[in-house]
This record gives C-alpha cells, sequence and structure tokens, in this order.
C-alpha cells in the first residue's frame, strides 16, 4: 500500500495559506488582498495628487520667506544643497550615511513600532541632530562664519535625507500607478520643508514661521479652489 507523506510542521500562518491558494470557502483570498491593495494605492494616488499644490505653494512660500534672511547666509544654504549633489552625482553616493541614520531613528522610535517604519523616511536625523547641536553652542556662535557653517551643514544633511528618501520609495515593488512614489514623497518633503522653516525661525529673526505656514496654506487653497473651478463649476 502506498504510504500518504504528511508535512512534518502544520503551517499556523493564515497569510502563507492564502498565498498557497483558496481553500474551501476562502472565496478567493489573494484576489481580495491584491484587490484591496490596488483601491489603496488609487487612494493615496488621489491624496498625492491632491499634495502637489501644497508642494509648490510650501516650496514658494519658504523661498519667499527666506529671501529676508541675509544674503551671506542664502548662499551658505544653497552652497550645502548644491555640494551635495555635486558629491552625489559624481563623487559618491552617501548611501550608507542616509542607511545608518535610518538604523539610529528606528532606534530612537523603537518603543512606538508604528513610528520604526514611517520616522526614518519622514525625519531628516542628521538635520535635527545639526541643529540641536547649534542650540547648544549657539551662545558661543558669534561670528557669521560659523553660523554660515551650521546653515550649510543644515541644506547638505536635508537634501541628503530628501534625495535618498525619494529614492528608497521610488524603488518600492508593486507601487500601482506610482502611488506610493507620489504620496509619500510629497508628505516628505512638505513635512521636511516645514521643519526646516520652523528650525531657521528660531535661528533668523528675520524669518517668520507663522507667515510661512499661512502663506503656504493659502496659497495652495488658492491653487486647489482654482483647479476645482475649472474643472467642475
Amino acid at each position: 500500500m502506498e504510504k500518504k507523506e504528511f508535512p512534518k510542521k502544520e503551517n499556523n500562518n493564515i497569510l502563507d495559506k492564502l498565498k498557497v491558494g483558496p481553500g474551501p470557502g476562502l472565496g478567493g483570498g489573494p484576489k481580495i488582498t491584491a484587490f484591496s491593495h490596488r483601491v489603496l494605492s488609487i487612494v493615496k494616488f488621489i491624496i498625492g495628487i491632491c499634495l502637489l499644490p501644497f508642494v509648490y505653494s510650501v516650496s514658494a512660500s519658504f523661498l519667499n520667506e527666506f529671501n529676508t534672511v541675509e544674503k551671506l547666509f542664502r548662499d551658505y544654504f544653497w552652497a550645502g544643497v548644491i555640494s551635495f549633489i555635486i558629491i552625489y552625482l559624481f563623487v559618491y553616493e552617501p548611501a550608507i550615511i542616509y542607511n545608518k541614520g535610518q538604523r539610529l531613528l528606528g532606534i530612537v522610535f523603537n518603543f512606538f513600532k508604528p513610528l520604526v517604519r514611517v520616522a526614518p523616511y519622514l525625519l531628516p536625523i542628521y538635520t535635527i541632530a545639526i541643529f540641536i547641536v547649534y542650540l547648544i553652542f549657539s551662545s558661543a556662535l558669534k561670528t557669521k562664519e560659523s553660523v554660515g557653517y551650521f546653515i550649510f551643514l543644515f541644506s547638505f544633511s536635508l537634501a541628503l535625507h530628501l534625495i535618498f528618501s525619494a529614492k528608497s520609495v521610488r524603488s518600492k515593488q508593486g507601487d500601482f500607478l506610482k502611488a506610493n512614489y507620489i504620496f509619500g514623497f510629497s508628505f516628505v518633503y512638505i513635512l521636511d520643508l516645514v521643519l526646516l522653516a520652523f528650525c531657521l525661525n528660531i535661528i533668523f529673526k528675520e524669518f517668520s514661521f507663522v507667515n510661512f505656514f499661512n502663506n503656504s496654506f493659502q496659497f495652495g487653497k488658492n491653487i486647489v479652489y482654482a483647479i476645482f473651478k475649472q474643472l467642475f463649476l
């Protein structure tokens, strides 16, 4: 008589069972899961499109408010951004630095599991660390050059975070309609620029975070209303 072979260990993971195939009465579980993922991607895509006007408004409002800062510090800021882009494109991709920052944030937010997955993408850990160092030594920073060096490091580290966050989100597999990229990076960009504006508000008395925030919201709202009016009214 032919012997029947049985699995050595019963699979108790329901997700693994669904991957094998629908059992009796499951009604095509994997198909339902795939459909729900598609629906979620469409929702993310729509929200991401709605965020794009605010990406523009936040950028425009930041530049307008940043122009109130002394030109020397603005030059240091853009020098940091351009320096990182040149290094990234022509010299070296410091992915290992970005990854170590992500792991550090994972350790910091290990007490709250949901933040472990999103915090490394949302928060520019090196920019925050540089800002804390600046606050500690701000009383000793009496020269424009020393403040300019910190501004250079602010923009350099923020450019690192934004570029590698965009690269990480874009490389996600199964990104239907690029929904994760459009929604995720738009949200990260807006949050990081708001964080940067808050830091500059503390460093420079000319920079007003309240004006930046109000102008960003009003400008973005006007853009959304104008688009809605053209399409539906």
